[in-house]
């Protein structure tokens, strides 16, 4: 017979957790997590996890600075704010399409309150949908499913008990990288890219000088981060100098001049724009269908869990550690949705695509929801659920007789409020798996996650036409890659002008990557994303292996290692400061304070600067890591 689980803080005891403490630090972190979160997004096309950074600020702010002993209640500000992460990690891979379609004068700057509202629907719906599964994947299958954030999150919280200093780790890491960020792109004394072309195969190699970059690497450690290296190197170092060898005077769609010509004026990255863009974008697509084939097992057996978790929660309702949200406010809750999406002007969606949300909705948040209790959030492939519900709400849409235009944002309103379902709902389990361990109350849980994503919703707006306005989706400062890919989508389908034969090399390098075994979305995003990027994540990566092998020994878990504290605070200091220049671009200021003309340190400045970034990063986590095996061992 299995040992009934008894959490940290017994059902019988109450202690402070819905305070006004919790919930006003919750929201703040749910901005900031959300802002800076949406940045990172939109420049690498990954985000991460603002949970357990938001659990050690909360727990160095109420125990350290408030003195208080409130374990729970710390749970209740990282369950706040780590909801604007994932709300913005949802909205950023998809809305960012309609700013793209107005600056080509096809539709009309979205507003800040239809973001606003498509947020709101897709948050709130991510939510409830997780409510009823919670007895099914949260507590019947404790011990099987590991919530592996979820858990580390836990062990964060725990080991506050014995005090709070790892708090001061996340914080260093949030100040080095906003003077990093300053100095590089607000004074521009150092270049953001470093170049070297390499004339004898007519390409080059290159990595940008950020921070977050290299926090990205570390914590996604060195076999993801090599992964998308090698896409790098395959559109790089093999497709962008075949092109350029065989391709010479030959003017080949979708470019506009001969491929020698395009070299000349604009190098490799000339091709890039013009080819491996979309080769990327058909690996891609292929990785994130491949992994919702091979999650099929998984979603029929979330379903069924799903309808039992249903039947059996009402048992046990008097204990404090069983009560969930009413089902009654579950069902009107999602009715009221529905019932926005489809009658409020500014979200571009019929009774069909109400429909389609409903059903897809449940249907990929279930899913989410169960994949990361096995594999995190991190591997959680909410774009490619995003790719499928794309294809199939273009086609019903295009079918229906709704098209153009209208049915393109009607299709791009759907995909985001479905993607923000996906990634709400995996971070909502996360956080009650947390609860759970630590013996919160689940229903005010689910409160505050819904406070967290009304909050987010209406903080999403302002963050991306904030940047918009600062730099411009699909630029260099903002690839924004999962939304360019999204637009692609739709307008290939309805309109049929993708380059298909580009897109189905890219789906077979993806199908060919699959049958090696090896893991394809990360090598897809390293194909579809510039060099430049995924070679500063690897040296992210190569750190982590470096130091976790000097260190001979490594952390009990690794999402609680004070290494990845530091990375998830250069993250976070990262985006904050891009958010701070966005307004002094909008505000005219940007250019007073820019000394590139006055002080050039070109090349030598941008390999020093990524030379000291590389060992504040080891000098952290080995310093750290050094200190947390100490305390384990006595």
């Amino acid at each position: 017979m299995k040992e009934e689980f008894k959490p940290y803080i017994p059902a019988g005891k109450v202690t402070p957790e819905f305070t006004v403490t919790s919930v006003i630090m919750g929201v703040l972190l749910a901005v900031i997590f959300g802002a800076a979160n949406a940045y990172l997004g939109l420049r690498v096309g990954m985000t991460v996890s603002a949970s357990i950074p938001a659990a050690v600020i909360s727990m160095g702010v109420i125990r350290v600075l408030m003195k208080k002993d409130s374990i729970l209640e710390s749970n209740m500000v990282q369950t706040i704010g780590s909801a604007g992460e994932s709300l913005a990690a949802g909205a950023i891979f998809t809305m960012p399409v309609l700013f793209l379609w107005a600056k080509d004068g096809i539709s009309d700057t979205p507003s800040i309150v239809t973001i606003a509202l498509i947020a709101l629907c897709g948050g709130v719906l991510g939510v409830l949908f997780m409510v009823p599964l919670r007895n099914a994947l949260i507590v019947k299958e404790h011990g099987v499913l590991p919530y592996p954030e979820g858990t580390a999150c836990a062990e964060v919280l725990l080991a506050g008990e014995e005090g709070g200093a790892n708090a001061t780790t996340v914080f260093a890491g949030m100040g080095i990288a906003a003077v990093f960020k300053f100095i590089v792109d607000g004074l521009k004394v150092i270049p953001s890219v470093i170049v070297a072309p390499i004339k004898a195969l007519k390409t080059e190699i290159s990595a940008e000088v950020y921070p977050a970059l290299i926090g990205v690497g570390y914590i996604c450690g060195v076999k993801i981060a090599s992964y998308m290296f090698a896409g790098g190197l395959i559109g790089w170092f093999v497709l962008i100098p075949a092109i350029i060898t065989f391709g010479g005077d030959t003017l080949l769609y979708p470019g506009t001049d001969t491929i020698a010509n395009m070299y000349a004026a604009g190098g490799a990255s000339a091709i890039w724009r013009s080819y491996i863009r979309y080769i990327g974008a058909g690996a891609v697509a292929a990785g994130g269908i491949i992994s919702l084939i091979k999650s099929l097992p998984l979603i029929i057996t979330t379903f069924i869990d799903a309808v039992k978790g249903i039947k059996g929660g009402r048992e046990n309702k008097l204990l404090r550690t069983d009560r969930d949200l009413d089902m009654r406010f579950i069902g009107a809750g999602v009715l009221v949705m529905i019932l926005v999406i489809w009658l409020i002007p500014q979200i571009p969606v019929t009774l069909l695509g109400a429909v389609l949300i409903v059903l897809f909705g449940f249907f990929f948040g279930a899913v989410s929801s169960r994949m990361v209790g096995l594999v995190g959030s991190s591997n959680n492939p909410v774009s490619g659920m995003a790719i499928a519900t794309l294809l199939f709400a273009t086609l019903c849409l295009k079918t229906t007789g709704d098209k153009g235009i209208h049915g393109m944002t009607g299709a791009i309103a759907i995909g985001s409020i479905i993607c923000i379902i996906a990634a709400m709902a995996g971070d909502t389990s996360q956080d009650l798996k947390t609860g759970y361990i630590l013996g919160a109350t689940p229903m005010k849980q689910q409160i505050g996650e819904l406070i967290g994503a009304v909050i987010s919703a209406f903080t999403i707006g302002g963050v991306l036409i904030l940047l918009d306005s600062a730099w411009g989706f699909g630029t260099t400062e903002l690839s924004a890659p999962q939304a360019t890919l999204m637009r692609m989508i739709v307008e290939g389908v309805m309109e049929g002008n993708l380059p298909w034969a580009l897109v189905f090399m890219g789906v077979f390098i993806a199908i060919v990557i699959e049958i090696l075994g090896i893991s394809v979305l990360p090598v897809a995003i390293g194909l579809y994303l510039p060099l430049e990027l995924s070679a500063t994540i690897m040296i992210g990566g190569l750190i982590r292996w470096f130091t976790d092998k000097k260190a001979h020994s490594e952390v009990k878990n690794k999402d609680a290692d004070t290494g990845i504290l530091f990375c998830s605070g250069l993250i976070a200091g990262e985006g904050l400061v891009g958010i701070l220049l966005a307004v002094l671009a909008v505000f005219k200021v940007a250019d007073k304070i820019d000394l590139s003309k006055l002080i050039n340190t070109g090349i030598i400045g941008g390999i020093v600067l990524m030379i000291i970034m590389a060992l504040c990063v080891v000098k952290f986590s080995l310093g750290n890591k050094g200190m947390a095996d100490g305390k384990r061992e006595e």
